[in-house]
């Protein structure tokens, strides 16, 4: 398979970001995708990454001309059913998708509408992005798991996703076991990021305070119990191992969804404790703590408007 040239970003928030500058410096013929109003707005305005200004290519894919190598996809959950419809533009033979964002479902959905054939299955973990409107900042820019859902042999479309992270300059591992990352990865999620957003603290207070870690092991080891009744190996040294990649992260540095609940925006709590809560009724597994979570910021959604 040719070496992949053409990387299209789709969802330009703090995840998107970091890779749209790190593929359009490093050479490779990159875009955003956006329609409409934001098309016009990412086209005019770029972005700041890190206190540098941007200004990469914004692509209509309803317009696009030709097909791209690499589709990055790094969108909120609630956004992924409509904004990844109609690329098929930007889609050929030796396309694929690789999808960053949080949750357990997203491969699954874009595999619903291009085929499962051309998803890869990813993950971030320990990148400390925070967006302010088009402006992103970090500190750390983590490492990135993507595979096959097994890894004992690489397949070439991986061998090429690989050989691009590379070039780019982006740190990546590809795991033996990938489901078994991305349900490490929604441990995390559901434990730090729904933590911090009720209690609207900072990677600090998780560093630091006993009682703040308590409330996210909490969350955290309900999901293990999930996991282990989806046949998932998850243990409580996972919870241990998580520390040495959280203490890495900027004090200040705070998590998506408390960036959500600051900016009055939609969470993703659906995809994190409405999962480890419809998993529970699954498996006959409780859920008290995430049912808890749930309610909480639901609430807080509703009493700003974006539930």
């Amino acid at each position: 398979m040719n070496e992949i040239k053409r990387v299209a970003i789709l969802g330009a928030g703090a995840m998107g970001a970091y890779f749209a500058t790190r593929f359009f410096e490093s050479g490779f013929d990159t875009c955003l995708v956006a329609r409409g109003q934001r098309n016009e707005r990412l086209s005019r305005e770029g972005l700041i990454v890190n206190g540098k200004k941007y200004l990469i290519p914004v692509i209509d894919p309803d317009t696009a001309r030709q097909p791209v190598d690499l589709i990055l996809v790094g969108l909120k959950h609630h956004h992924l059913q409509e904004a990844a419809s109609g690329l098929d533009k930007l889609v050929g033979e030796s396309t694929v998708f690789l999808s960053v964002m949080n949750g357990l479902e997203s491969e699954e959905i874009l595999g619903s509408m291009y085929g499962m054939d051309k998803v890869v299955y990813a993950l971030s973990l320990g990148i400390d992005a925070v967006r302010n409107g088009n402006e992103i900042t970090y500190t750390t820019p983590g490492t990135h798991y993507f595979g096959e859902a097994r890894n004992e042999v690489i397949t070439p479309r991986v061998k090429r996703i690989q050989d691009a992270f590379d070039r780019a300059g982006i740190a990546w591992k590809t795991p033996e076991d990938m489901m078994r990352w991305l349900w490490w990865k929604f441990m995390i999620n559901v434990g730090v990021n729904q933590a911090s957003a009720v209690t609207r603290m900072t990677y600090s207070a998780f560093q630091q305070d006993k009682i703040a870690q308590e409330l996210m092991e909490s969350l955290m080891r309900e999901v293990i119990d999930l996991a282990q009744a989806a046949g998932i190996a998850l243990t409580d040294e996972d919870i241990t191992n998580w520390y040495p990649i959280l203490n890495r992260l900027s004090p200040q540095g705070k998590t998506s969804m408390l960036q959500d609940i600051e900016a009055r925006q939609k969470t993703e709590v659906e995809v994190f404790s409405g999962r480890a809560i419809a998993l529970g009724k699954q498996y006959g597994i409780p859920t008290p703590v995430n049912e808890t979570i749930f309610r909480i910021i639901k609430s807080l959604e509703k009493g700003y408007g974006a539930a």
